[in-house]
């Protein structure tokens, strides 16, 4: 399988990214990284803020290969492209994963699901993709990407 495969398969679409779009999703995913950090936020809370920064970190490294996810499974299919875009290991891609679900439980369904350790781990987790975005990103599309 290959991201070309997964756009035949009509999951993702062809995208024109530019040097702007990229610092923005980043951007986003820094300010996230550093929301979910302030005090009297809930372990649900920070979790989903912690989770959000990791899918913009991975949705730039979508856009720098050319590609934007379809609506249907959208964040599903964001975090399994990092198997492809930045090499990410599966079992990472796995516990992103996890982290996704857990999510959508504790966002739609009933409160209190996230432990601390759990909004701990994906804040973890997320900060480690945003950094292997940032050194796939200068070492395989430098054009747009600026680390200034």
């Amino acid at each position: 399988m290959s991201l070309k495969n997964w756009q035949l398969n009509n999951w993702l679409s062809a995208h024109t990214t530019s040097p702007q779009e990229i610092a923005d999703l980043l951007a986003v995913a820094d300010r996230d990284l550093q929301d979910c950090t302030a005090s009297g936020l809930s372990a649900d809370w920070r979790l989903n803020i912690a989770y959000n920064a990791a899918l913009q970190a991975a949705t730039a490294a979508l856009a720098a290969c050319g590609y934007r996810a379809v609506r249907e499974a959208h964040h599903f299919r964001v975090i399994q492209s990092l198997v492809y875009t930045i090499n990410l290991p599966a079992s990472v891609v796995t516990q992103f994963d996890f982290f996704r679900k857990k999510r959508n439980v504790g966002g739609y369904e009933r409160a209190g699901m996230v432990s601390d350790h759990e909004a701990e781990a994906m804040l973890s987790l997320a900060k480690n993709i945003r950094k292997k975005v940032e050194d796939w990103m200068n070492k395989n599309h430098p054009e747009l990407f600026n680390s200034d």
